[in-house]
């Protein structure tokens, strides 16, 4: 089952969430999972004050990237 309205970024992240079980898990595990990938995130020791002459660090987009699935994740009411 595909939720249509998610990123293919979120939604993979859904669906190997999805993975672990028999059956889809309902849509308001995504809250939960959202919190579990806003945990990670706060657990990686990146240095957020980028300088404006130098581009943004691997890091710090990966992070960013993750923190905008949570959000699309946490938004999501189907």
């Amino acid at each position: 089952m595909t939720d249509r309205t998610l990123s293919p970024a979120a939604q993979a992240v859904l669906d190997a969430y999805n993975a672990g079980f028999i059956r889809p898990v309902a849509v308001h595990h995504k809250p939960r999972i959202a919190a579990a990938l806003r945990a990670a995130v706060n657990q990686c020791k990146i240095d957020w004050n980028c300088h404006p002459n130098y581009p943004e660090t691997e890091s710090v987009i990966i992070v960013s990237d993750l923190l905008a699935i949570a959000a699309e994740l946490e938004g999501t009411n189907d």
